[in-house]
């Protein structure tokens, strides 16, 4: 037999061997899907995996396998992709061998923003104020600001309005703009921390007052 009759044997043997491979491996999936239930991709950890560290796509892929799994075998919770589980990390160490379950991951661990604590009864309020440009064009709202909330009246009879400080000295725990344009007169959010008799106070006022206004306290 020539090389070229020996390498065209050898080729159609090649391709009946594949073949024949294709043949069992359905025949293997279908015995499986008959006998425990329908397949269902399932993610399963391949390496060990230490807690506390996120996972890149490249140790996604490298760490992670995607397999198919009678559903009955598979638990509650599991991932159904490797993509699932980029940018979480474990709670806890992850085994080899196991599945890989959603309450197994957590969202990075950062520095969680600082809570200003209200003292002397303290709760935030959220009122409208008016005037509050120079305060919201000056960035956030420092740690330990702390304003003067002045009531203008509408006026009364003949006589014109009146003005003065109905909250001295208060927390200003956040300030966003309203719906409004921005302008002189703009309308405000901000949320402040007052006593329940400020609180009472300012609320009635946002009611009967020409405008409550912010200055900086000092």
């Amino acid at each position: 037999m020539s090389r070229r009759l020996r390498a065209a044997a050898f080729f159609a043997l090649a391709l009946l061997a594949a073949g024949v491979a294709a043949l069992l491996a359905n025949g293997y999936g279908a015995r499986v899907t008959a006998e425990y239930g329908p397949l269902r991709p399932a993610v399963v950890v391949a390496r060990g995996l230490p807690p506390d560290r996120p996972l890149g796509p490249r140790e996604a892929v490298a760490a992670l396998e995607l397999r198919r799994v009678p559903a009955r075998f598979v638990p509650p919770g599991a991932l159904s992709s490797p993509v699932d589980a980029v940018g979480l990390a474990p709670v806890a160490p992850l085994t080899a061998g196991s599945y890989l379950l959603a309450s197994q991951l957590r969202p990075p661990r950062g520095r969680a923003p600082a809570v200003r604590r209200l003292g002397d009864r303290r709760h935030p309020v959220e009122i409208s104020v008016s005037g509050a440009g120079a305060l919201l064009t000056g960035g956030p709202v420092p740690r330990k600001a702390t304003v003067d909330v002045v009531v203008t009246t509408e006026p009364t009879g003949g006589g014109p309005g009146r003005t003065y400080v109905a909250a001295a000295a208060v927390p200003l725990l956040a300030l966003a703009p309203g719906a409004e344009e921005p302008g002189p007169g703009a309308v405000a959010a901000a949320t402040l921390g007052l006593t329940r008799s400020q609180a009472l106070r300012l609320i009635a006022a946002e009611s009967f007052a020409r405008k409550l206004t912010l200055l900086p306290a000092g």
